[in-house]
């Protein structure tokens, strides 16, 4: 289903048999996984088959795995990408030329602390040079200026998919 450019989907943080939500629906791992569906990649897929594998590597998995949810927590998606993607400088300087290069476009933030979310960098700057982040907190999925966020989180990782 095709959402029209005006409709927004809807923070909603539900339990799915089959594990997805409807489009209009969702939370902020749910931004991840439709990105990389764009993409041809099928993140829960390959999370399901990592937590399979590597189960005690996933404490948000407390030791059984539930495909229907794991793949839309972000410990999961933390972890997962730590073992997959690039690893990046969680150090983010306003108006500092050579470490704002480093927050590319595509790139994915996980924060864990004082809440867990993951967002992903967006194209556009604000004023001092910090990237926007687009993700899904309440009400409804957004980009936002990551620089609105950063006196109140703490970014836990910043990863760039190997593609």
């Amino acid at each position: 289903m095709f959402l029209e450019p005006e409709a927004k989907t809807v923070y909603k943080d539900s339990y799915y048999v089959g594990g997805y939500p409807p489009e209009s629906e969702g939370v902020c791992t749910d931004v991840i996984w439709r990105a990389f569906k764009g993409i041809g990649v099928d993140i829960k897929a390959a999370l399901d088959k990592d937590i399979k594998a590597n189960t005690s590597l996933y404490p948000r998995v407390n030791g059984k795995p539930e495909p229907n949810i794991d793949f839309r927590r972000v410990p999961n998606q933390d972890v997962f990408f730590k073992r997959f993607a690039e690893s990046l400088s969680v150090e983010i300087k306003s108006g500092d030329i050579e470490n704002l290069k480093g927050w590319q476009p595509g790139d994915i933030i996980t924060i864990l602390s004082p809440y867990q979310h993951v967002a992903i960098i967006s194209d556009k700057r604000d004023e001092n040079g910090v990237p926007y982040i687009i993700h899904n907190f309440p009400p409804q999925a957004r980009e936002d200026k990551l620089s609105d966020y950063l006196n109140t989180i703490k970014i836990k990782g910043h990863y760039r998919w190997k593609y």
